[in-house]
């Protein structure tokens, strides 16, 4: 693969600083996250007259976070900066995040003079290294006539293929020298060559036994939504009248108001979903990865299923289930190569069986003296129209948002499935309020994982960006209290999590703050937190040990469920 800049004017003579700045404005880049340093201080010098909208996070983690909540929400990649040594560290956690996930990302870090590399210098880290296993490359840049190069390579790798994040490591020479010559700014990158058309022999051996079947169940993962893929998903499902159930990373791709939708499979998947792909005679996996958390036990997992995979990644398939008919390429060409292959077929039996398990085991939660986290996720559905673009931390209140909020649309979850990272939500709800001004973006968190970021809520109220924020808090780290309820005879260890007012924090940081405690007083609550104009912390004290169900335990094959109180 080679592409090559249009040369408009002579680089030579330029600092490399001007040369990353200009490069950075030819990728279309709108928005930067992150934090100056002194191994930055050419970068930031150039960028002190520049076009593109700078926005200073309170910490790296959350600079890499908002990136990651850009690019989910509007598809183009997000870019952070951060300086040497401990600014690069605090990056490893939003690039594993991003990895996990397949996030278009690019990361800049500054580093030490050339010269002083591997010298211990101040602030030194061997930032390539300790993020190798956590980016889809990586590179280290000691000249200023490789700078347009290296982001010329690091964005057309974050985007093509299975999308991932890319970091550029820049010495601090290589920025404030000038070229000496004329830079080269072609991407060579002959070994990369991503698969992106499907093969139409795979394509129409995977229809075939999509119309053969009597059962069939469509398994779809965040590649359809990485790929835009969702209408001619819906087309299929439609045509051919085949269930569809959405992972965490897919959620909205297919319409959960749709009479087709299973909704989310898995460890609290639904029982439909669960109880479907269990029965299915052919389970069609798009753009899903097999994770642990969807297939439980997995020699137990769709026993009766002719298995199709598609994905771009071809190290995907056959890697945790082994496929009957492989197809790689992108989703989206591939359904539409698919679309005029598949029959029309009412598959009543089929249609019927799931219904029964629809009503049988419907998600349900028994409302009381306290507040239920269930119903503030319903009320959020219900008073947004299920459209805001929702962003979570990581543990209960993720999966209850996850069962509760009613997805109708693609890229309107922001959430960390792979890594599972606590933190996540507040910085990644302001980057997609960043890229997606005008809409209405709730981050929907856990007590535990608010505070781990809610530094980030300045950087909310410095750029008067009216996130709004609902913490479910129970003073419980919730998830893991769970496990030791149902696992560890309720020995409590380290999990009870004593919180501050986090309305008297959202007033002291400048934004309104609104706490609640009664069930009478959510819809009020939920819809002056809409009405404001600014940044919003609600806080509901919701009922302490209330649980995710249903609940596929570690170990056990996703038929075996525990229903907890749904039954």
């Amino acid at each position: 693969m080679k592409t090559t800049a249009k040369k408009t004017k002579s680089y030579a003579g330029m600092k490399g600083a001007d040369l990353f700045h200009q490069m950075l404005l030819e990728e279309g880049v709108e928005v930067l996250f992150g934090v100056p340093g002194g191994a930055l201080l050419p970068i930031f010098d150039s960028l002190f007259e520049t076009p593109i909208k700078f926005i200073l996070t309170r910490h790296e983690q959350g600079a890499a976070h908002m990136a990651d909540g850009y690019a989910r929400s509007t598809g183009k990649v997000g870019v952070c900066i951060a300086t040497s040594g401990p600014g690069a560290t605090n990056l490893v956690t939003g690039l594993a995040t991003a990895h996990m996930d397949s996030v278009p990302m690019v990361a800049i870090t500054g580093q030490v003079t050339s010269a002083l590399i591997g010298n211990d210098a101040f602030q030194e880290a061997d930032t390539t290294g300790i993020t190798r296993p956590v980016t889809k490359h990586n590179m280290l840049i000691k000249r200023a006539e490789d700078i347009g190069r290296a982001v010329r390579e690091a964005f057309y790798i974050a985007r093509t293929g299975r999308p991932g994040p890319v970091l550029i490591d820049i010495a601090k020479d290589a920025t404030s020298n000038e070229l000496k010559a004329e830079p080269n700014l072609t991407a060579d990158l002959p070994g990369y060559k991503p698969m992106l058309t499907g093969h139409i022999r795979q394509v129409k051996a995977a229809a075939d036994a999509i119309n053969a079947s009597e059962k069939p169940v469509l398994y779809v993962g965040g590649g359809v939504v990485i790929s835009d893929a969702s209408q001619p998903l819906g087309e299929i499902a439609r045509r051919g009248n085949i269930p569809v159930t959405t992972t965490l990373m897919a959620l909205g791709a297919f319409d959960e108001s749709d009479p087709l939708a299973l909704q989310m499979p898995g460890m609290h998947g639904t029982a439909v979903a669960n109880y479907a792909i269990q029965e299915c005679d052919c389970l069609i996996a798009v753009g899903a990865r097999f994770d642990d958390r969807v297939t439980g036990k997995v020699e137990t997992f769709a026993p009766h299923a002719k298995i199709i995979h598609v994905d771009i990644d071809p190290t995907s398939i056959c890697k945790n289930v082994m496929a009957d008919i492989p197809v790689v390429g992108d989703a989206k060409d591939i359904l539409e190569k698919m679309l005029p292959l598949i029959k029309a077929n009412d598959r009543k039996d089929w249609l019927e069986q799931i219904a029964k398990w629809k009503k049988a085991y419907p998600l349900r939660y028994d409302t009381g003296k306290k507040i239920k986290p269930q119903q503030v996720v319903e009320t959020i559905g219900r008073l947004t129209d299920h459209d805001a673009i929702i962003a979570t931390g990581v543990g209960q209140h993720q999966m209850w948002t996850a069962q509760f909020y009613g997805w109708r649309r693609p890229r309107r979850m922001i959430t960390s499935g792979g890594l599972g990272t606590m933190g996540f939500g507040l910085p990644a709800a302001i980057g997609a309020q960043f890229g997606n001004p005008g809409k209405t973006v709730v981050d929907i968190d856990g007590d535990g994982s608010l505070a781990m970021t809610i530094g980030e809520l300045v950087t909310a109220v410095h750029y008067n960006q009216p996130v709004k924020v609902v913490v479910l808090d129970n003073g419980y780290l919730g998830m893991v209290r769970q496990w030791q309820e149902m696992f560890y005879e309720r020995r409590y260890s380290a999990t009870v999590h004593p919180c501050p007012d986090f309305a008297a924090v959202a007033e002291a940081f400048g934004a309104k703050g609104i706490r609640i405690s009664e069930p009478d007083e959510l819809e009020d609550a939920v819809n002056e937190m809409l009405k404001h104009e600014g940044p919003v912390v609600l806080a509901v004290s919701v009922e302490p040990e209330e649980n995710v169900f249903p609940m596929v335990a570690a170990g056990k094959s996703l038929h075996e469920m525990d229903m907890g109180r749904l039954v």
